[in-house]
């Protein structure tokens, strides 16, 4: 049989876990906190992980992590990922050109590449623009804008 493992809480620190729970804005620090209080109602980390609907490593690292940090390690620590392929100044250019006149998206990145920017997909700027709050339509051939002869004009 495994060896059961436990966590006592003091008081205290099982009302704010509580309240984390019920008042917490990070769906993860939530999720931690009640980990944090099954362990202390004694219940094996097999159920744990079972009733957080998460896997029972995390459930360990949860514990460990709460022994060695306290509240603190209910926080989210930073994540890695890919640096930005558009640098703040290279999106102000964007962002002045496309409020200058409307563009397509392959004639903004044929500006921005001729202007020194460097090579990105089209995808990486059109969401650069979405997230700065532009509005991105597909343009449509419109009959409106096509000139048309008077009716006397036409051969009868």
């Amino acid at each position: 049989m495994a060896k059961k493992v436990t966590l006592t809480l003091l008081p205290q620190e099982r009302f704010q876990l509580q309240h984390i729970i019920d008042r917490g804005s990070n769906w993860r620090e939530r999720e931690r906190a009640k980990t944090l209080i099954l362990f202390d109602d004694g219940l094996s980390m097999k159920v744990i992980a079972e009733t957080v609907g998460i896997d029972i490593r995390t459930v360990g690292l949860t514990r460990m992590d709460w022994l060695k940090r306290g509240f603190e390690s209910l926080v989210d620590a930073p994540r890695s990922g890919a640096p930005r392929k558009i640098t703040p100044e290279q999106l102000e250019r964007l962002l002045d050109a496309a409020e200058k006149e409307p563009l397509t998206a392959k004639a903004l990145l044929a500006k921005h590449v001729d202007a020194g920017g460097t090579l990105v997909h089209l995808n990486t700027l059109t969401q650069a623009l979405k997230k700065a709050q532009f509005v991105w339509k597909r343009t449509r051939s419109s009959l409106k804008k096509k000139e048309t002869k008077p009716l006397s004009d036409l051969p009868k």
